[in-house]
């Protein structure tokens, strides 16, 4: 008989069908009966399913436990992490993947080691850099089931990332629990259950042991197999013992993501189930690694690198230390957020709407504690600059010059740069003034309107008392931003004295500062800041009160360097750059100043779904709606900064669907575009909105092509991925050519910037041969979890719940921009389009004393070039300042990094210093290969 190597474990989903508290209770009863096996038997192993979080949540309910897990991880019996949570790979950004990494080694060698194996076991296919982020973190070996190509026909392959890094994967044929039946049954037969193993495994691994993956969703293996007299392992011990170093000669080489459906399906309804809560979790990474952490790191404390001269001067180290200190830890409780939420069965949205619900409150907190740290940052910014300031700071490590909307007093509505230079500016909005005026009683009823500095929505500034003839009025001034030093004490002790002093009824009035938004054109460096001066309007007419302005330059605020986007005429807008016309239909047509040009974009398409979180199913006898009832187009606003018109369609969709056909009954929807155009902006802005009152359907946007694609780029997790027009299939699904995109994706000459993972197609033309159409699924509505009859699926994916939430009732918006190009996808920098699309410029009105500016200087902190060269993330770390750098790039390059710093190294993905580097005048060059994920440290 072979020999076996049994793996005693559990594949645990802290929160799928059940939410995760009462997962947690069979957590406890099961790792309880884990953690009392072992004590009694020292030869039982047990692996934790490559999660420390489950560990964790375990500990939280049993922490006397703590000595007993601690002894079996030391000594290699319990094997803990190395992941913090078993995240779906496609749907959180490559820097989550790489910190949930860190957590969870940090976590598990606190308790006594980490397992060295990067074990994905249950993931819903793997993204083209996961080896070179295991590989970056020490892991020599990666271990997985799903998406393996039908080329792999043994139980190892090198799987190649998207940057050439190589790592040994063991391939887990039949799954995680492919043992699991050899122990159901009699003891007696056991041994014609282990004959059965080995003629099923031998094929895959013709040579030395078998791996027996025992155990199963949600239970322990039992206690007993040790009486069996088979070897057991943890997982870690079994590849050490048959891989070695983790050579990789000799094997099958499979290159870039793991997406196949051949030898087990992937799910790929999950990229689309629950869109709302993608959107959610684009938010919240992208202003906790791209504003909190980094601004903080530039701005807070006694090290960072714009503070350095006040701290001195001003003596505020102490207040900075404490704001950094502050920051640092709401950041990691952002970050573990964030971590645990990209759980493969938590933002994939196929869990039930409950557990869903849950998912979407903790990204939404991980967004929330994002926000408070900026606004730490920004009061901060706005203390060092007086109220004639605004103070706009750049998230980008490269300079910029783009749109930023701010709210300035309407008696200083002009703007001039730190040169003494004209700012263009664009006004669009007049706030109303009056925002309540009541009469009371008793003027201390006031005091129950006010919550700390708020009323009506806005922030307290001042208040006054007026007793005279006319009868007694006391005016509240609010403002949207206030930036003044208001304690709530001092307005109560005004209401109460000005109530004993004129008992009786009272005007209360409520009024809020002449505010006028406006759009302002700004350069700022690279993450450095700009400020401005606010100073005096020279005569241009302010729309009315609480109305739209007309959207024309301030006099003398000047014209901006490129030309300016007007409304040419009724639909129609023009930057120079890029012309864009609603059609008749409703759809745009978009032309380059080249000459470019592609029709049809915009075209909605409406069908039905019979399907699940899991897998799109249309029905048998589907029937999608495209054409509009009636088509609108309104002017919002014209230029010369920005240009904005809106495209309304009606459409009668079907109310809802089922695995035969769609309803006769149908909705009235109106589906409305906002179509914005920026100068200076070579792409066009768009917002979809409509509500979605039907069920069991698809909508998706669709584009035609300026020429046709035969493959697709789309943005991933640190790399840039190329498809093609199918996917393989061989197993259980269908396998239907629609892909994750993130950043952007681009096919024929055009391409879409995203701010969330999008579900995309390339839409062929019947008969095959090459696309004309990019498809981008704006809704996906479906009502169970899991079907145990999708016609695009053999077998249920889980139970069949329903999960009316999933239908996503109420008001549907998503935002992209669209942009033409020629060449390829690195050559018309589609990256650097993408990082300018997300990253909005921040405005901080001032609030120091009128005409202060300390530490004003407008030279970029850092700064970072290299062609195709991104920033992934910047953070404070053990007194260095760390740097994620990213060649997203099909060739070598260079990254250059400047800024006021004495020394450089390079580190690993856990800050481990790797080697030093030449930083001499404050210049690091950094060689990067294709893809390459490196960490900078500087000082």
């Amino acid at each position: 008989m072979s020999e076996i190597v049994v793996v005693p474990h559990t594949h645990w989903d802290r929160e799928w069908y059940l939410p995760f508290q009462r997962f947690r209770m069979g957590l406890v009863r099961m790792l309880d009966e884990v953690l009392d096996t072992m004590a009694a038997d020292p030869a039982y192993r047990f692996t934790m399913d490559g999660q420390l979080a489950a560990v964790e949540d375990y500990l939280e309910i049993r922490p006397e436990r703590r000595a007993d897990l601690t002894r079996f991880v030391t000594e290699g019996r319990f094997a803990a992490g190395p992941w913090t949570i078993l995240a779906d790979e496609f749907l959180c950004s490559g820097e989550t993947l790489i910190r949930n990494l860190e957590y969870g080694l940090r976590g598990a060698r606190e308790l006594g080691g980490a397992m060295e194996v990067g074990y994905l076991p249950d993931q819903f296919g793997h993204c083209a850099q996961m080896p070179q982020i295991l590989a970056l973190a020490g892991l020599p070996v990666a271990c997985l089931w799903r998406g393996v190509p039908l080329s792999v026909e043994r139980d190892a392959f090198a799987w190649k990332g998207a940057d050439g890094t190589v790592i040994r994967t063991q391939y887990l044929p039949g799954g995680y629990g492919n043992a699991v039946a050899m122990f159901t049954g009699p003891p007696e037969g056991l041994s014609d259950r282990l004959d059965a193993f080995t003629s099923t495994m031998r094929p895959w691994h013709p040579k030395g042991p078998l791996l027996a993956m025992y155990g199963a969703d949600h239970s322990a293996p039992s206690g007993d197999i040790t009486a069996a007299g088979l070897r057991l392992a943890t997982l870690g011990e079994y590849l050490r013992s048959t891989t070695g170093r983790a050579e990789t000669s000799g094997l099958p080489v499979v290159e870039g993501e793991l997406r196949s459906h051949a030898r087990a399906n992937i799910l790929p309804g999950v990229i689309s189930a629950r869109i709302p809560l993608k959107q959610v979790m684009g938010r919240a990474e992208r202003i906790v690694t791209r504003y909190a952490e980094p601004l903080s790191a530039l701005w807070l404390g006694d090290d960072a690198p714009g503070r350095h001269s006040e701290h001195e001067e001003h003596g505020t180290g102490g207040r900075a230390a404490g704001e950094r200190s502050a920051s640092e830890r709401l950041i990691e409780l952002a970050w573990r957020g964030l971590v645990a939420c990209s759980g493969h069965d938590s933002i994939t949205g196929c869990g039930a709407d409950e557990t869903a619900r849950q998912v979407e409150a903790r990204v939404a907190e991980a967004e929330q504690i994002g926000q408070a740290v900026v606004d730490l940052v920004s009061a901060s910014l706005a203390a060092r600059a007086g109220r004639d300031r605004l103070v706009v700071v750049n998230p980008s490590p490269f300079a910029r010059t783009a749109l930023v909307l701010a709210d300035l007093p309407e008696d200083r509505s002009r703007l001039t740069a730190p040169d003494g230079s004209a700012v263009p500016v664009q006004p669009l909005d007049r706030a109303p003034r009056l925002l309540d005026e009541s009469s009371m009683d008793d003027l201390a009823q006031l005091l129950g309107r006010i919550h700390e500095r708020e009323l009506f929505g806005h922030e307290i500034v001042s208040w006054s008392a007026d007793t005279a003839a006319g009868g007694n009025v006391f005016t509240v001034v609010v403002s949207r931003h206030a930036t003044t030093g208001y304690q709530y004490a001092d307005l109560r002790a005004a209401i109460l004295a000005a109530a004993a002093s004129a008992p009786g009824a009272w005007r209360v009035r409520t009024v809020a500062e002449p505010v006028v938004t406006v759009a302002a054109r700004v350069e700022v460096p690279a993450l450095g800041r700009t400020v401005l001066t606010s100073a005096a309007p020279t005569g241009e007419a302010l729309p009315p009160d609480g109305q739209r302005g007309p959207g024309r330059p301030q006099n003398g605020a000047g014209a901006p360097a490129d030309r300016a986007a007007e409304i040419i005429t009724e639909g129609v807008v023009d930057n120079g750059l890029l012309r864009v016309s609603a059609a008749p239909d409703g759809t745009l047509s978009l032309r380059t100043a080249s000459g470019l040009r592609a029709d049809g974009v915009g075209l909605i398409v409406d069908g039905g779904d019979a399907g699940d979180t899991y897998n799109y199913a249309p029905p048998a006898a589907d029937r999608p709606i495209s054409a509009p009832a009636w088509v609108k187009v309104a002017t919002v606003c014209s230029g010369p900064l920005v240009s904005v018109m809106e495209v309304s369609r009606g459409y009668r969709w079907p109310s809802h669907a089922t695995a035969e056909a769609r309803s006769e009954e149908d909705a009235e929807v109106t589906v409305t575009t906002r179509v914005e155009l920026r100068a200076g902006e070579p792409y066009v802005r768009l917002a979809t909105t409509f509500g979605n009152p039907c069920r069991d359907h698809r909508v998706r946007w669709h584009a035609s092509l300026p020429r046709p694609a035969g493959e697709s780029y789309a943005g991933g997790q640190y790399a840039v991925v190329r498809r093609g027009l199918t996917g393989e299939g061989g197993c259980g699904e269908v396998p239907l050519p629609t892909f994750p995109a993130s950043g952007f994706v681009a096919a024929g000459g055009l391409a879409v910037l995203l701010d969330h993972v999008s579900e995309y197609e390339l839409v062929c033309p019947p008969g095959g041969g090459t696309s004309g159409e990019l498809a981008v699924t704006l809704l996906r509505a479906v009502g169970y979890l899991s079907r145990n009859h999708n016609a695009y699926r053999d077998e249920p994916a889980g139970p069949q719940i329903a999960t009316p939430d999933a239908q996503c009732p109420g008001t549907v918006t998503t935002r992209f921009a669209v942009h033409l190009y020629e060449g390829t996808w690195d050559e018309a920098g589609l990256v650097r389009l993408a990082e300018e699309y997300r990253h909005d410029l921040l405005a901080v009105p001032g609030s120091g004393s009128a005409g202060s500016a300390r530490d004003a200087g407008t030279g970029p902190l850092l700064a970072v070039s290299g062609d195709g060269v991104t920033l992934g993330a910047l953070r404070g770390r053990d007194g260095w300042l760390e740097l994620r750098l990213v060649a997203q790039h099909p060739s070598p390059t260079e990254a250059v990094v400047r800024g006021p710093f004495t020394a450089a190294r390079l580190a690993d993905t856990l800050g481990r210093p790797i080697r030093p580097l030449d930083a001499a005048g404050g210049v690091v060059r950094l060689p990067l290969r294709p893809f390459e994920i490196a960490t900078l440290h500087v000082t």
